[in-house]
């Protein structure tokens, strides 16, 4: 292999330069200042060498931007610090209640810093540097974990490859978090090129970008116009880093894109006037955005209000009113949830709201329908609510044709015939039959899914098949199935039962929070099951827990604890446990959680300066049982103090709480303290 000469190397790292500050002026700072064709010069150059050299191939070089061979499928990823979704306001009233709970979590009267700047509509992808090289990329997933998705990422041209030497120097691992968007022009213009080769054109900006970003070869998302927006880091514990507004601009001085529509405001009344200003600039931007988001701006202050299950407690997305369009109802069908609850359906004349083609609506429940007054053939106005479910607005002032009859919710259930009932205070109708096929297709298909015991080949045809041949009752069913069972349904040949049969012999041994998942809880999200799993350790602690003590875990309220007792105390669902247990299910403890339990049911606060991150100390205090919250009361049990630990010290003080350090922490831990 030929050795390169010193002159060579020089003018290898002189090009890797140009290229990359080229690359920020035409990608970042849209200031380009070179021509293609000179751009393209210098890159065929940085090729050439490299061909004759190739031991002076790095990761970070701009010809890696685009080499990863095509992927079979994506790797999961597990975000070190999750990626946590926002709640929603739609209303100067809701933010307003918003700010109130902000200001009561941090016990001030104060008006607080906010951040504000544009909800992005695209993808939420994670980028992990490590000694300053781009290492490894990840979509958001279920906020826990994600898609490996590093070599699509780094075809990305805004995307730095690696950060500068004082970055690195300062940080030798760096989160950076954003959104992958493709801009309206270029859209335009992909679906203009994807029409003329008679391929399929794509729904909308959003979908492009998502789908352009997994392809499974590389190759493929280089070909498409994509670009990255920084919208902050995982660690908000980084020296000198303890504002959002700092992390932005730091970003910003790293080659990041960061949206320019970011804003710096104090108290509630300039962040109405903010949100105002973007509608107006809305269609302008020559990008989709559905809202604007709102953070505290001081990290500490974030860290005092802290989050429940799968949100923060410092920030929304308030979104913009919802986009409508006009269409004719078809017909109206009644459709039975896995929960017996009843939704009438509107089936509707397909027509694009806000770039996506909505064909169904729901009406709710039976108030909703007599609101409207709405009956088959009327014309009506959709909504897609919050940019995202579509709904039945308003029937048109033309009313109603002269033969259309007004609608009614059905008395008896439309899968199993049984009566329909509307309890009493609420707003729903339910069928409350256990053995209604259409819950029960319902409850197998959340049963058997990714989140549940992750079953693969139990969809919802083959799960309609072991119902309609009275083959599976209930999901316990599933682990009596038997090949000799299995082999006389359609389509089912000896493969395919087999496969199938492994799938439920591997989900035996499913994690905890997936086994609580799977049960079907009202309420009991992905995310809520994971905070029970953590928190109680075990499935016999989850079954014993008092609705008062599921109250004490962060996250969990009392309208969760409280389906929790009544779906555990109900005889069925007993039964229906028992036979799981008889089915060779293996109720396992949760591998991360309640690691001693030595802290159940304790609360600790914790402040100052550790020898750690405070996200350290707060997993460490939840995987042993405690739970971790933002401000001092009479109800918390610890203080965690380090360095420079300020005011909460001293209301630990005046109120008696037990003031604690690390050395302390692990006597506790260890049985010693």
């Amino acid at each position: 292999m030929a050795r390169p000469d010193r002159e060579t190397i020089t003018e290898l790292k002189r090009l890797r330069d140009q290229i990359d500050l080229h690359n920020r002026l035409y990608y970042v700072e849209d200031n380009p200042t070179l021509s293609d064709a000179e751009y393209d010069r210098l890159f065929d150059r940085l090729l050439e060498i490299e061909r004759r050299f190739p031991q002076l191939v790095s990761p970070e070089s701009p010809s890696q931007r685009v080499g990863a061979a095509p992927s079979k499928r994506f790797e999961p990823v597990r975000h070190r610090l999750a990626m946590l979704s926002l709640q929603k306001v739609t209303s100067a009233g809701e933010f307003a209640d918003f700010d109130r709970r902000v200001k009561e979590g941090l016990e001030t009267t104060k008006d607080v810093e906010y951040v504000t700047e544009p909800k992005l509509d695209g993808l939420a992808v994670e980028l992990v540097y490590e000694k300053g090289l781009f290492v490894l990329g990840s979509t958001r997933g279920d906020g826990l974990q994600g898609e490996n998705v590093t070599p699509n990422l780094k075809t990305i041209r805004n995307i730095p490859l690696r950060l500068s030497d004082d970055a690195t120097g300062r940080f030798p691992l760096l989160e950076v978090r954003g959104e992958v968007i493709m801009k309206a022009a270029a859209f335009e213009k992909l679906n203009q090129s994807l029409a003329a080769t008679n391929q399929t054109t794509l729904a909308n900006p959003r979908n492009a970008a998502a789908g352009s970003l997994r392809q499974l070869d590389p190759a493929v998302t280089a070909s498409r116009p994509l670009i990255f927006y920084a919208y902050g880091i995982s660690d908000t514990t980084l020296p000198g880093l303890d504002r959002h507004r700092r992390v932005m601009k730091f970003l910003e001085s790293e080659a990041f894109t960061i949206n320019n529509r970011l804003r710096m405001v104090t108290g509630p009344k300039p962040v109405t006037e903010a949100l105002s200003a973007l509608e107006i600039e809305r269609h302008e931007l020559g990008y989709q955005i559905d809202g604007m988001v709102v953070k505290v701006d001081r990290f500490d202050q974030q860290e005092m209000l802290g989050r429940i299950a799968r949100a923060p407690r410092w920030a929304v997305a308030w979104k913009f009113a919802a986009q409508e369009a006009e269409t004719t109802v078809e017909d109206v069908e009644f459709s039975v949830g896995r929960t017996g609850v009843i939704t009438p359906i509107a089936r509707l004349r397909p027509v694009r709201v806000g770039g996506v083609t909505v064909s169904n609506a729901s009406l709710h429940n039976e108030d909703e329908l007599r609101r409207l007054d709405l009956r088959k053939g009327d014309t009506v106005i959709v909504r897609r609510a919050g940019d995202v479910i579509p709904e039945v607005v308003s029937v048109s002032s033309a009313r109603h044709r002269a033969d259309a009859r007004p609608l009614s919710f059905p008395d008896d259930c439309p899968s199993c015939g049984r009566p329909v009932v509307r309890p009493e205070g609420e707003a729903a109708h339910r069928c409350f039959n256990a053995g209604c096929p259409a819950q029960l297709e319902g409850r197998l298909s959340h049963f058997a899914s990714k989140g549940g015991f992750d079953i693969t080949g139990l969809g919802a045809k083959l799960a309609r098949q072991l119902i309609e041949e009275d083959l599976v009752r209930d999901p316990a069913d599933l682990f009596f199935l038997t090949r000799e069972r299995l082999l006389p349904l359609k389509l089912m040949a000896e493969k395919k039962a087999r496969n199938l049969l492994d799938e439920i012999d591997r989900s035996r041994a499913t994690e905890l929070a997936k086994l609580i998942y799977a049960l079907g809880i009202i309420g009991v999200g992905e995310a809520a099951a994971g905070l029970l799993a953590r928190h109680l350790g075990s499935f016999d602690k989850f079954e014993s827990a008092s609705a008062d003590e599921l109250e004490q875990i962060a996250g969990i309220g009392p309208v969760i604890a409280a389906n929790i007792r009544h779906f555990l105390e109900n005889p069925g669902n007993q039964k229906i446990l028992g036979r799981l247990r008889e089915g060779g299910v293996l109720f396992r403890r949760h591998e991360d959680g309640a690691a001693s339990g030595a802290l159940d049911g304790k609360t600790f606060v914790i402040t100052g300066t550790l020898s750690r991150p405070r996200p350290y100390f707060r997993t460490l205090i939840e995987q042993n049982g405690g739970q971790v919250t933002g401000s001092v009361s009479s109800k918390t049990d610890f203080v965690l103090c380090g360095a420079d630990p300020g005011s909460k010290r001293d209301k630990a003080a005046r109120l008696g709480v037990a003031i604690i350090e690390e050395e302390q922490l692990a006597h506790i831990l260890s049985g010693t303290g």
